[in-house]
């Protein structure tokens, strides 16, 4: 009979590696919530259309990357390929927003996205996002980019790279968008690649986005939106850059930076990491304001981020275990359902430990217990379960072996 296997782009976290992936969640929960954030959870499954209104019809995310199909009643319903829209339908659904108030989000979980797996880069990947909705002044931009550094920093990340730029509003980026279509007009459109050539007609502003070298080479000299925004625009943009350069964070004007997303608006940034050498992107966001809207709620503002915990996981280095507090080697059969109830007797009372199952060699019982990296090595078998003792093995230190009662063992827990 042949083997199930994992399906392609899918990837199994064993203890060694989602260690890491429970440090940065950790570390979320620890720095987020000092800036009012609170945990929200949604569903890994929503209905097509939240995608194709909030990400963009036009968008290779929704054009060519989610996991889509009908249900038993011929719904068309998706895996989540990012976290915001699900957020902002979520916080639509609540009903709890009024005006003037400001809510705070953070999540974590997986996405799914139908693209060629590659290190880092999985059709299973996990995000750790952070939202703040009802806030459109530009202190609530500087905030979140402070905030992700923060936690970057915390986890050990500190050779970071933030790139900033503005993407403007409804109100100037129709001209700037007349601005680009007439400069790629004034060149050869063959020379793109072909998802360029569409997104001219579709997002013009998606061409800067391209990774392809002759297209990178083709808008290098695209007119910057930055010289199309208009005096909010500039103003808000403004604000955003004299908290940071007052926070003293390092940070590049990129006019090239796009992001991938259709409900962008204003501040979009970036943050690289240099940590083990080549640049790796970790992280990115920006203001979605109107995006609320448009899935049927009221006008809110919005912005917020996402960072790739693949990406970060390969930054970190192996996470620690703790060692255990004991290893119960059992040496006769006979005291192998003793031990297993003293063993439950010290987890009761906060320690953590292993207990071998059955009888064994002593050298074998304590060769395990010398992997198990235990701070203390407990021995029982035959002459224990007659007298209710516990042979005692200091594994850290040089204290002699003792054998003493259990019930001063345990008292002195």
């Amino acid at each position: 009979m042949s083997k199930i296997q994992k399906i392609k782009g899918f990837v199994d976290l064993f203890p060694e590696e989602a260690a890491k992936f429970t440090f940065m969640e950790s570390a979320a929960r620890d720095i987020f919530s000092r800036y009012g954030f609170g945990e929200l959870r949604t569903p890994v499954l929503e209905k097509t259309e939240l995608f194709q209104k909030s990400i963009g019809e036009d968008t290779d995310v929704v054009g060519k990357e989610m996991f889509t199909f009908p249900d038993r009643k011929d719904r068309s319903l998706t895996m989540r390929p990012e976290a915001t829209a699900g957020v902002v339908r979520a916080f639509i659904d609540s009903k709890t927003h009024q005006p003037g108030k400001v809510s705070k989000y953070f999540t974590f979980g997986p996405m799914f996205r139908y693209e060629r797996p590659q290190k880092g880069r999985q059709r299973q990947f996990h995000q750790i996002n952070a939202e703040i909705f009802g806030a459109p002044e530009a202190q609530a931009d500087a905030e979140l980019i402070l905030m992700l550094k923060t936690f970057l920093n915390t986890i050990g990340l500190t050779k970071l790279a933030v790139e900033l730029n503005s993407l403007g509003c409804h109100e100037c980026r129709p001209a700037y968008r007349q601005a680009l279509t007439d400069y790629y007009k004034s060149k050869d459109k063959d020379n793109f690649c072909e998802d360029c050539r569409r997104r001219m007609e579709t997002n013009p502003l998606r061409v800067l986005d391209c990774k392809v070298p002759a297209c990178k080479e083709l808008v290098a000299d695209a007119p910057a939106i930055t010289d199309h925004l208009c005096g909010e625009c500039k103003t808000h943009f403004t604000a955003v850059k004299t908290i940071l350069d007052g926070a003293g964070l390092e940070y590049v004007l990129n006019p090239r930076l796009v992001r991938g997303l259709d409900y962008y608006v204003r501040t979009c940034f970036e943050v690289a990491s240099f940590d083990i050498g080549s640049q790796t992107a970790v992280a990115g966001g920006g203001r979605y304001d109107g995006l609320i809207k448009t899935l049927g709620g009221g006008d809110c503002a919005a912005t917020g981020f996402a960072i790739g915990m693949e990406r970060l996981a390969m930054l970190l280095d192996q996470i620690e275990a703790q060692a255990p507090d004991f290893y119960l080697a059992v040496v006769d059969g006979e005291a192998a359902n003793q031990a297993m109830l003293f063993a439950q007797q010290l987890r009761d009372k906060g320690l953590s430990g292993n207990v071998s199952y059955g009888g064994g060699s002593m050298k074998s019982r304590m060769r395990s217990a010398n992997k198990s990296g235990a701070k203390v090595c407990l021995i029982m078998g035959g002459d224990e379960l007659a007298n209710e003792t516990i042979t005692v093995k200091d594994m850290v230190g040089d204290e002699e072996q003792k054998t003493i009662p259990q019930s001063e063992f345990l008292a002195g827990i």
